[in-house]
This record gives C-alpha cells, sequence and structure tokens, in this order.
C-alpha cells in the first residue's frame, strides 16, 4: 500500500525540480494517483534528511535517465534501501561532452558561436525529437515496468527537466492526461526553486554576465515549443500518439490499461 503524500511540497536541500506527479486530470474524468510516480533532479547531492524523506515515499524503482558523463560531473545517487536502480541513458555519454564543456567553461565569443542565433534552442528542439525517435525501446521498458510491478517510481536525470520531463509527459499520455495538464506540469521545470544551477568555471567577470545567462537559458529553460516538437515527431512518425504507443513502444491495449489501473484514481 503507497503512502498517501501531504499536498504541501517538501524542501529538499540536496535535490532540485522534486514533485510528485498526482492530481493530473485524465480525458476521461480520472486523474494520476498521488505517492505513485515523482520526478526530480538527480540525486548525487541529497541530504540525510533528503534521503529520509525519499525513503518514506515507499519507492519501488528510481529510473536514472542520466548517461556516464553526467554520472561523473554529478557523482552516482545516494542508495536508498530497498530501492531498484535502472540506468537508462536516454543520451550518448560521448554526445555533447564537448558541448558541455564549452557550457562550463567557454569565453563569451565562444558561447555566441555555438549558441547564438537561436542555436541554443534549435539543439534542444533536436534533441527532444531524436530521443523520442530514436529512445523508444527505453520509454517502452519504462512503460512496461510501470504496468507491471514497479510502482511508486521515481524518475529522474540531471535536472529532472528535459529527459525525465520527456519520460514523464510519455508516461502521461499513456494514461490519458490531458494534453493542457501534461504542459502545466513541465513548465513546472521553470520555477526558481526547481532550476537546474548553472555551475560556470570560467574566471572572468563576464562569467556569469546577462549576455552569458541569455546564452545559456534556451539549455536550462522548459519552453512549450520543446515540448510541442516532440508531440509533433510522435505524430509525423506515427500517425498519432495511440499508433506511437502500440507500434513504437509495443504497448498492447490491456497493458495501458494495467498502466491506468496503477497509476489513476
Amino acid at each position: 500500500m503507497t503512502q498517501q503524500i501531504p499536498s504541501t511540497e517538501p524542501e529538499l536541500a540536496g535535490v532540485r525540480n522534486f514533485r510528485d506527479v498526482g492530481g493530473l486530470p485524465t480525458v476521461d474524468g480520472r486523474r494520476v494517483r498521488h505517492g505513485v510516480l515523482f520526478r526530480s533532479g538527480h540525486l548525487a547531492h541529497a541530504t540525510d534528511e533528503d534521503a529520509a524523506f525519499l525513503s518514506d515515499l515507499g519507492l519501488h524503482t528510481i529510473f536514472d535517465f542520466r548517461n556516464a558523463a553526467d554520472q561523473k560531473l554529478e557523482g552516482p545517487d545516494v542508495e536508498l534501501p530497498g530501492v531498484r536502480n535502472v540506468n537508462l541513458p536516454l543520451s550518448d555519454p560521448a554526445d555533447g561532452s564537448e558541448f558541455w564543456k564549452m557550457v562550463r567553461d567557454g569565453e563569451i565569443d565562444q558561447l555566441r558561436g555555438i549558441l547564438g542565433d537561436g542555436k541554443a534552442a534549435g539543439r534542444m528542439i533536436a534533441s527532444y525529437r531524436s530521443i523520442i525517435k530514436e529512445r523508444t525501446a527505453e520509454h517502452a521498458r519504462v512503460l512496461h515496468s510501470l504496468a507491471e510491478d514497479s510502482v511508486p517510481a521515481l524518475m529522474h536525470c540531471a535536472a529532472g527537466k528535459d529527459r525525465a520531463g520527456l519520460s514523464i509527459a510519455v508516461t502521461l499520455l499513456a494514461l490519458g492526461v490531458e494534453r493542457e495538464a501534461i504542459l502545466a506540469d513541465y513548465l513546472e521545470s521553470n520555477a526558481k526553486h526547481r532550476r537546474y544551477r548553472v555551475r560556470r568555471s570560467a574566471t572572468s567577470a563576464e562569467a556569469y554576465s546577462p549576455e552569458v545567462m541569455e546564452l545559456l537559458s534556451p539549455l536550462f529553460d522548459a519552453r512549450a515549443e520543446y515540448l510541442a516538437a516532440a508531440v509533433e515527431t510522435i505524430e509525423e512518425t506515427w500517425g498519432g500518439v495511440d499508433a506511437y504507443l502500440e507500434e513504437g513502444l509495443g504497448l498492447s491495449p490491456e497493458t495501458r490499461e494495467r498502466l491506468r489501473d496503477r497509476l489513476l484514481d
């Protein structure tokens, strides 16, 4: 029996962007159950108090969508007793490592070159599209696991915004959650207390200048256009959400119904 989580959001000192996805409405009048599906940024810096709170959630599975480069940078998740940890990288560890080094270390001229004139937002949109098209096996594994035995579950990546955001969105689409509610939950990652803390190692006075932060912002924002690109990719590639779930992810109507029974009131 899963614990009912208080409606007040917890203050976690070392975990960003944590929230219970419970309460979101479906198109047929049901709601996502509280206490069964959570999302957050990485757990590598969780304090003892954070770990105690997370342990009290009664989690069955933590899905970590970070790659090896992320884990080297941030560290492994804290270990929670009795919780299954599943690492499903949603991006290649080598892909973009030099790019992210530039984000951390690059000077203003370099950042203008790789991020300016819409390049940063374009990179994010391309990434969302490719994750939907190329990571069907990973998303299929998540949904089948949730339908079988993996709840309560927590999904996270580094910031809890993009890879976890997409995986949560795919799960919510499978549950039949209203599109407006899916978008609203996704955009919650923009709240100031949720945002990933940008760490720059450049030592010049302009390392955190307004121009630098403006250049970086598309990488750290949750933007409606990013999620829209993911949904458009589903429509263009499979013709619709139902076909994506059944053909792309191998989710039979029976498995989808089992998923809904586990996660919906």
